[in-house]
């Protein structure tokens, strides 16, 4: 009696060590499963966070490009011939300083209604201001109907108008029509620098010179949308 209970004692202690194991086994294997399961997501998780981090980076980096671009562009100093006279720089039409900017447009676009021009003058005038348009605030085909006329009411359009009568009026022998064209181009740009810096590099891209006439005249309008 007293060996068989030793035995039944032994066997029960076995099955007891064989069971304590197997718990052991359980639990190592669900440890390893979670830490597996954990590195996957962690995985994923950096991943997902590095890509968003480059994608901003890289938009920054593409916003830096246009600004930089559009600041290439943009003519500085002040207007030769013109520029002391109506006391106006190409530095004043900036968004740091939106009041002079303003105040600069107001004072070029009241131009259009103070000057009046008619013969030669006019026809001069028609032909020149008619080969610019607004297109990036109007749809209109000029900044001028065939007859002289306002075609588009926007401010930028209004100091370009303004200019023309200008120097076609007071300095009409000192500028050829391309040269007042490229003055209303060097307006307009500082109107719409990433717009003209986007057509830029348009042209740039197709071989095409890089001057006012080119980037802000009608001449290769909507080019950057084709």
């Amino acid at each position: 009696m007293e060996y068989g209970d030793e035995n039944n004692g032994n066997e029960k202690k076995g099955n007891a060590n064989k069971w304590l194991v197997w718990v052991v086994v359980a639990i190592a294997l669900v440890i390893a499963f979670n830490a597996y399961q954990l590195s996957n997501v962690n995985s994923g998780t950096t991943q997902q966070i590095t890509g968003s981090v480059v994608q901003s980076t890289n938009s920054v980096a593409v916003n830096t490009q246009n600004t930089q671009a559009a600041l290439d562009v943009l003519p500085k100093g002040v207007p030769d011939v013109y520029g002391q006279e109506l006391g106006v720089s190409y530095d004043d039409v900036s968004s740091a300083n939106p009041s002079l900017a303003d105040s600069t447009i107001r004072k070029v676009g009241s131009l259009e209604n103070q000057i009046s021009l008619s013969g030669n003058d006019m026809n001069r005038y028609i032909s020149i201001a008619g080969k610019i348009s607004c297109e990036y605030c109007c749809e209109t085909e000029s900044i001028i109907s065939s007859n002289g006329q306002a075609a588009c009411e926007c401010a930028h359009s209004s100091v370009m108008r303004g200019l023309a009568k200008y120097l076609v009026k007071n300095h009409g022998s000192e500028y050829t029509d391309d040269e007042i064209l490229e003055e209303l181009g060097k307006w307009k740009t500082l109107f719409f620098p990433e717009k003209i810096a986007e057509k830029a590099a348009v042209l740039k891209s197709k071989g095409i010179e890089l001057n006012y006439i080119n980037l802000a005249s009608n001449k290769y309008r909507d080019i950057e949308k084709k």
